[in-house]
């Protein structure tokens, strides 16, 4: 008889919860066996559309369709057991109208079993955020930079550098907060701003080049481990797998070329017949 210890998944409520204690750590993932890796130390597992660049070398988020989302989505849950898993909406998929939202959020948690999606936008999503949350819909929001606008940003720049602009990012962080979002992910703001954001709201603000008193902080998987061929200067690097797996496949290369292959000695030989 086998004993087996129940593991539990942690919820938006558990998140939302830690409005201002112990940090909240986030990071992305798109692959079971990283998921895996990171189940135990995060918090939240995001599958970010940043799949699009990571994984798939898009110059952008747009290109990412629904169900690139939902079958990463699908590999996250498979090998996490602990943290909560939010999975991105993307372009496309939830701005025409709340209704649309609904009906793209609803399938990405039937399909996924996810605990929440997340939904870039401040003010002008709010209404759709509370249409959401209403419904059963964990929402986690984004302001900030939003790289789903980047056709009309312009570039990836960082956002409220010019005080002047600081209260419209203010006021969306308060539209989503008020509309039920149970935290809100803050990119690429001037740090002054990230911190009055995190002290205005009463949900956890995830940062993300914002703010170290930000509640909570998320990075690219691949960025912090230096699979990324280039990287936002507020990311730390905290590995250079890119680097050991080059000289790994290059070492691997050189065995095979000089017929050294290590284990070819263990390789399937063909059965003799039986005497």
């Amino acid at each position: 008889m086998s004993v087996q210890s129940d593991i539990r998944r942690l919820t938006a409520p558990d998140i939302r919860a830690r409005k201002g204690g112990e940090p909240i750590v986030v990071l992305t993932s798109y692959h079971a066996h990283t998921a895996r890796l990171i189940d135990q130390h995060a918090d939240v597992i995001l599958v970010g559309d940043s799949l699009g660049m990571v994984m798939h070398g898009l110059e952008s988020t747009v290109p990412v369709t629904l169900d690139m989302m939902i079958l990463q989505g699908l590999a996250v849950m498979r090998g996490s057991k602990r943290a909560l898993v939010v999975i991105d909406l993307p372009f496309g998929s939830f701005e025409e109208s709340k209704e649309q939202a609904f009906r793209t959020a609803a399938r990405v948690l039937k399909e996924t079993g996810c605990g929440a999606i997340k939904m870039e936008g401040g003010a002008r999503m709010a209404e759709t955020v509370r249409f959401l949350s209403e419904r059963g819909v964990p929402v986690m929001a984004h302001v900030g930079l939003t790289p789903q606008h980047i056709n009309t940003l312009g570039s990836f720049k960082a956002q409220g550098r010019d005080r002047a602009d600081w209260p419209a990012i203010l006021a969306d962080a308060k539209a989503v907060s008020d509309a039920g979002a149970f935290s809100v992910v803050v990119e690429a703001v001037a740090e002054p701003l990230g911190r009055e954001i995190t002290q205005s709201i009463p949900i956890p603000t995830i940062g993300i080049g914002a703010s170290p008193a930000c509640d909570g902080q998320v990075l690219v998987l691949e960025d912090m481990l230096g699979l990324s061929p280039w990287v936002p200067k507020f990311v730390k690097r905290y590995g250079e797998l890119g680097s050991h797996i080059a000289d790994a496949v290059e070492a691997y290369a050189k065995d095979v070329r000089s017929r050294a292959f290590p284990g070819s000695e263990h390789t399937y030989a063909e059965k003799k017949p039986r005497a």
